[in-house]
């Protein structure tokens, strides 16, 4: 039976963002708390508010996939949807293409292809966990039509769950009404009679990422996660000045530096490396990749170009080699495996402080996405070798115990917008016992792809290294 709230003034009904939608859902389903519960959200807008709801309710959090089905020819039109374990639900709207069963078939198979790629790609081959006899509460940041949770509903009811309950922070009176027929019990916080679309009840309805989704699925897979807990913290600013000096040139920058590629001996492989080195080298810092990139990384690229014009040599190597990236592409696994990376990013700032061309004896660190807890925990177990490290858009909360014992002074660069890894990122750097920095890039989200923000990344890392680098003679490095 559907439990909808009396109607209240506009202003009363908006939610802040998607982890506001999510804390205000979790109270009203605060009655399910410590009771044999799994939380299942529809990626991706579903995902941090599903997150929120099950750290309130201490209970696993997991996605389910389910696609709209839009018409043959005409995809804005949803005539349906597929969900997990082939199932396919059209609508009425469906009527004028089922007499062409080839063409809706070939429309069908290929969102199910797309389907079972996001599956991959945010779960790998892990299943699903038990729902037999289980309570299952599947959440999604709203409704529109019903169609993608209807045809989740379906395919979940297959698992035969005790109990299956259907939240959402707000949705239009007709969905509510014909999906109550599906679950056991549909909970929305507002049903609107001027409904018009989800985003309108929402401040901020930024488009969720797929670094987002795993993000927060990789932290309730790793351990106990508050995705909302931002305790104290040391050392925090937010960076809205300007930019000091502004980093141009970058493909001369890259020109003008020596650049070659190498193949280095690492962990029982061999992984490529492309190994740059200014004149008057000052120092060198190793990047680590992570979500999936690599040494390729535009963004990292940019970067390394910025402090190659401050002196500084910048090691780009790929820390999976072909094979392994290949199946990290299907499972997004090892992405998520910070002992792998971290020997990897280890032997790497080994033979980097080894090189003769480089002439320094320690290095920097610098990691992006999971490759900043795997820079971490190398700066944690070898502080004779990492004296600096920048992490951007990082996730140090993978890091683990080892926060504790960096000594390495330590910036963390997040976006301003990017609101679950900066969350992450203030609860790491409390946990931080070196010097460590957060810098906030206003409006800036995930990949720093606003005007300005990846140059107020360089500048910041510049600014970093050049106070934290030896060099030869003991001195801090030019900022250039």
């Amino acid at each position: 039976m559907h439990k909808g709230l009396t109607k209240m003034r506009f202003a009363d009904r908006r939610f802040s963002d998607r982890h506001d939608a999510g804390k205000q859902l979790a109270r009203r389903l605060e009655d399910l708390r410590d009771q044999d519960v799994v939380v299942l959200a529809l990626p991706r807008g579903g995902v941090p508010v599903a997150a929120e709801v099950a750290a309130a309710l201490h209970a696993p959090l997991e996605v389910f996939v389910a696609r709209k089905l839009g018409a043959p020819g005409r995809p804005e039109l949803g005539i349906g949807a597929v969900a997990e374990g082939d199932v396919v639900v059209l609508d009425e709207r469906a009527g004028p293409w089922r007499g062409n069963s080839r063409q809706l078939r070939d429309t069908t198979e290929a969102e199910q292809a797309e389907l079972a790629r996001r599956v991959r790609c945010y779960r790998g081959e892990r299943a699903l966990p038990p729902l037999r006899g289980r309570t299952v509460v599947l959440v999604d940041d709203g409704l529109a039509t019903g169609g993608t949770a209807r045809a989740a509903l379906t395919a979940l009811r297959t698992h035969a769950p005790a109990r299956l309950v259907l939240a959402v922070p707000v949705a239009p009176p007709a969905a509510v009404s014909q999906l109550a027929t599906q679950a056991d019990e549909v909970i929305a916080l507002h049903t609107p009679d001027d409904f018009t679309a989800v985003g309108r009840w929402y401040d901020n309805f930024a488009q969720t990422t797929d670094d987002e989704v795993l993000a927060l699925l990789g932290s309730t897979r790793t351990g106990p996660f508050s995705p909302s807990e931002a305790i104290g913290h040391k050392t925090l600013f937010s960076s809205t000045e300007p930019v000091r000096h502004k980093i141009t040139d970058v493909s001369q920058a890259l020109e003008a530096a020596g650049t070659r590629g190498v193949r280095i001996a690492v962990d029982d492989c061999e992984l490529a490396a492309d190994v740059t080195v200014p004149s008057a080298c000052r120092g060198g810092v190793v990047f680590a990749h992570g979500s999936g990139s690599g040494r390729s990384s535009p963004r990292n690229r940019s970067v390394a170009a910025a402090l190659q014009k401050a002196g500084l040599a910048t090691v780009l190597a790929d820390l999976l080699t072909a094979g392994e990236q290949e199946r990290d592409n299907r499972t997004a696994e090892l992405r998520f495996d910070i002992d792998l990376l971290a020997r990897r990013l280890a032997g790497l700032a080994a033979w980097a402080a080894a090189d003769p061309a480089i002439g320094q004896p320690t290095v920097g660190l610098f990691g992006a996405s999971t490759g900043a807890a795997a820079a971490l925990r190398v700066a944690a177990e070898h502080p004779e070798l990492v004296v600096a490290v920048v992490s951007r858009g990082g996730r140090p909360d993978l890091a683990g115990a080892a926060l504790g014992d960096v000594s390495a002074p330590t910036l963390l660069i997040v976006g301003g917008n990017d609101h679950t890894v900066l969350r992450l990122n203030r609860d790491s750097a409390a946990r931080v016992t070196a010097a460590v920095d957060l810098a906030v890039v206003p409006g800036a989200t995930h990949l720093f792809e606003e005007p300005g923000a990846l140059e107020q990344v360089a500048q910041l890392a510049v600014d970093h290294f050049a106070a934290h680098l030896p060099t030869a003679g003991g001195t801090a490095v030019s900022p250039g």
